[in-house]
């Protein structure tokens, strides 16, 4: 499971950076280009396979480990053990932080993945040859993130993905026998740094775009003019 698990985190990185073209302000053109480079290279497709059964098996892993912990407590559970006063919230509470993750997986793989490898998407349009005829998936971020449910939904799934990485950094060295007396504590806290802010950039895009843009992926205009005037009266 820790294999599957720091595996999964190299993934993060890759798609936090690739998402956050979200925030260029060029109508999505740049994360338009970047998701067709994704959908269409084969070297990209062929590691996509790769992803699908390095989620199957962590998720089939956590399965087989919480069933593995419940038979290991026995009938009285957490009662007899007093496992809260000698384990973390998050490490009791894996099970249902990746729940809450699996639920947003199956939501936005649909709602994304799904129509932008299978269709359902409109092309981004225009006079310009090199972009017109690439799926605007952008808009479809756009759209998504102006439904206050889903928005809720994936804040929810960012807060638990920051705990299971929480937890999950750092046990998954341990589990690899990675400790050290002089290195252990720099990977716990680079694994606490970690888990902040991937899942807080993450969360960060649905709220930017709910709060702060109209449904073209623009700033509104209250938000905007404010943003220019100040940039204007810095030079």
């Amino acid at each position: 499971m820790s294999l599957t698990g720091l595996f999964l985190c190299t993934f993060l990185v890759v798609h936090l950076v690739g998402n956050l073209q979200l925030f260029k302000h060029d109508q999505g053109l740049a994360f338009n280009t970047y998701s067709h480079f994704m959908g269409t290279n084969p070297i990209i497709r062929t590691i996509e396979w790769g992803l699908v059964l390095g989620f199957g098996f962590h998720i089939y892993e956590a399965f087989a480990l919480s069933r593995r912990n419940r038979a290991a407590r026995g009938a009285q559970g957490y009662v007899s053990n007093h496992s809260e006063q000698n384990s973390e919230w998050t490490s009791r509470n894996m099970g249902i932080l990746g729940s809450i993750i699996l639920i947003f997986l199956i939501v936005h793989l649909y709602n994304f993945f799904w129509r932008a490898r299978f269709g359902g998407l409109p092309k981004v349009g225009g006079n310009d040859i090199e972009t017109q005829d690439l799926d605007n998936l952008y808009l479809a971020v756009v759209d998504s993130f102006h439904v206050w449910w889903y928005v809720l939904l994936y804040v929810a799934a960012q807060i638990s993905l920051g705990y299971h990485l929480w937890h999950g950094f750092r046990s998954g060295f341990q589990t690899l026998g990675l400790n050290h007396r002089k290195y252990t504590p720099l990977i716990k806290y680079v694994g606490y740094a970690f888990a902040v802010v991937v899942s807080a950039a993450f969360a960060s895009m649905p709220l930017y775009f709910y709060l702060f843009t109209n449904d073209q992926g623009d700033l509104k205009a209250a938000i905007a003019s404010p943003i220019l005037h100040a940039v204007a009266s810095a030079f």
